[in-house]
């Protein structure tokens, strides 16, 4: 299976984790702006928020960067932003308080590349999950593989009383939402 790099992916991407076979992250395709590559959405008081990583365009060759070389942006506080909003997301959800210590010190750390951040919420969540997976890179452009669609069924979301349930959110709102009963929803 190859996957490409994904910000906090939605549950979605994660059920093709569970597939009998190795999981590959597609590094040489161009980045595509506007995507889970560097786009997340969580839920919040206010219905969904997108959180978007910014992307320095500096290195970029005629609008074309291969993934591998998609450099963050440090002219903004998106971390601080993004932890924030998490925080203020999940604060009341059932396993933040628990899980909270796992995911910040990634939001504190500097990181060059988009795809480095990436794989290591990816790898973080896939250990909370207990999700034997050892992802690798391409050695060379394969392309992506369709990606199943499947969201699982409605779980409890902090929010729910206020917009309903939101499918296919990211997988952070799973986990922060379900703990480790999370992997028995994405199965």
């Amino acid at each position: 299976m190859i996957l490409p790099s994904a910000y906090l992916p939605p549950t979605s991407w994660f059920v093709n984790l569970l597939a009998d076979e190795p999981a590959w992250i597609e590094q040489h395709e161009n980045y595509q702006k506007q995507t889970i590559r560097n786009r997340c959405t969580i839920d919040s008081p206010n219905g969904p928020l997108h959180l978007t990583i910014p992307i320095d365009r500096s290195t970029f060759s005629n609008g074309k960067c291969p993934m591998k070389d998609v450099r963050i942006s440090d002219h903004s506080e998106w971390q601080r932003q993004h932890w924030y909003a998490l925080e203020t997301s999940y604060y009341n959800s059932p396993f933040f308080e628990y899980l909270q210590d796992d995911f910040r010190p990634l939001y504190e750390q500097r990181w060059t590349y988009l795809i480095d951040f990436n794989e290591a919420l990816i790898q973080q969540c896939c250990q909370l999950l207990d999700l034997p997976v050892r992802l690798q890179r391409t050695e060379e452009y394969k392309g992506i593989d369709t990606l199943a669609i499947h969201t699982p069924s409605p779980y409890y979301q902090v929010f729910s009383h206020k917009h309903g349930f939101l499918p296919d959110l990211s997988i952070i709102d799973l986990i922060f939402n379900m703990g480790k009963e999370s992997i028995l929803l994405l199965k």
